[in-house]
């Protein structure tokens, strides 16, 4: 889940502006695609691309189970010590159970009927991230033509900006549960009273995107209905929760727990963000090979993206070669490669060790603006 952009955003990529820096060298010296790694990569997976559904509504009704009775745990509990314990464990089960608005915006639906309906129920909503946010804008990352340039909504060279952004960009995700009650309870509603405020909103505040450029069209066809019942549903959820607080009907208390755990996830998922590539391009369209090696693995055995990248979060550069693998098959996948392709092959120029290299690399290459 990427995060809703800010002009503290805006003015980072001003920055970035007239830097002349190319996408990133291919391995060994490579500028075209690395055809064998394409070609072993679409070989090797054809028998993978099939969801399971038993592993995803398990996973996804386990982590949410575990992370509502984490917070209701955190809410109760009058121990400091246990409260902490159970609010850090809320954070990574709904963090988790959150990820899967990246599948749900993968899927074909009628390969897991009913589980885009579930997770919005069960998540999207209660966390103010309805998966309208996500679908039809997340794909456009994908387009090969679109990926690391100004169209792409979910892409900033922060490689190649100035020290500052990557707190600033960090920054946006504490504050962003208090956003999107702003963007539910006040501007949804006042929108369908003016034409133009609905024009702002959609264009600009539907879409969980880090591109400051980039500017939502309306939505067509079945996206625009699942935009409607998930809309009406958060801006609901958003104005009760509010009501509740100004009514004393839910203790203060409680609501500033729930909006920490809930900035929480938000801040995980960022961090994870920050990650996710190497932010190395500059605008220019990219090969996908050059895509891909602008992007990162962190596969085993390191243990801890278990945590920091989970539902197959941790392949992220293997997705963008494969968008339609299941994350319970991307492991499997990515060991059938790595097997069959020898190391001077583009695909292992993108497996890395740890969440810290990876910051470090980024804080460095920052540090030489």
């Amino acid at each position: 889940m990427t995060q809703l952009t800010i002009d503290g955003a805006r003015l980072a990529r001003a920055e970035a502006k007239g830097t002349a820096v190319g996408p990133r060298p291919l391995a060994d010296g490579v500028r075209g695609d690395d055809k064998a790694m394409l070609r072993a990569a679409a070989d090797l997976t054809r028998d993978l691309n099939t969801p399971k559904p038993p592993v995803y509504w398990a996973d996804l009704l386990g982590s949410a189970l575990v992370g509502y009775a984490a917070l209701a745990g955190a809410m109760l509990l009058q121990p400091a010590g246990a409260a902490l314990l159970c609010g850090v464990l809320a954070v990574l089960a709904l963090y988790r159970a959150g990820s899967f608005i990246h599948e749900v915006t993968h899927i074909k639906h009628r390969a897991l009927p009913g589980f885009r309906t579930a997770w919005n129920l069960l998540v999207g909503i209660p966390l103010l991230a309805p998966s309208f946010l996500y679908e039809g804008v997340h794909n456009l990352h994908h387009a090969k033509s679109r990926y690391g340039t100004v169209e792409d909504p979910e892409y900033l060279p922060l490689a190649l900006m100035k020290p500052w952004t990557l707190p600033v960009f960090l920054l946006v995700s504490v504050l962003a549960p208090v956003a999107l009650l702003i963007r539910f309870a006040v501007l949804a509603p006042l929108s369908l009273l003016s034409t133009r405020l609905r024009d702002i909103v959609v264009a600009r505040y539907s879409g969980l995107q880090i591109n400051p450029h980039f500017r939502r069209r309306p939505p067509e066809g079945e996206i625009k209905a699942q935009w409607r019942w998930q809309e009406i549903a958060a801006s609901l959820w958003a104005i009760g929760f509010i009501a509740l607080v100004a009514g004393s009907m839910l203790p203060l208390r409680d609501a500033i727990i729930l909006l920490v755990v809930v900035s929480g996830v938000m801040l995980l998922n960022q961090v994870r963000t920050l990650v996710a590539h190497l932010w190395e391009n500059d605008g220019e369209p990219m090969t996908v090979t050059a895509q891909y090696l602008d992007s990162v693995n962190v596969p085993p055995p390191a243990t801890l993206p278990a945590l920091w990248a989970p539902v197959g979060l941790r392949y992220h550069a293997l997705h963008h070669l494969l968008p339609g693998v299941p994350y319970h098959n991307l492991g499997e996948a990515h060991r059938r490669i790595s097997g069959a392709l020898d190391e001077r092959s583009s695909f292992h120029a993108t497996n890395h060790r740890s969440l810290a290299g990876l910051v470090g690399r980024l804080a460095a290459s920052t540090m030489r603006r």
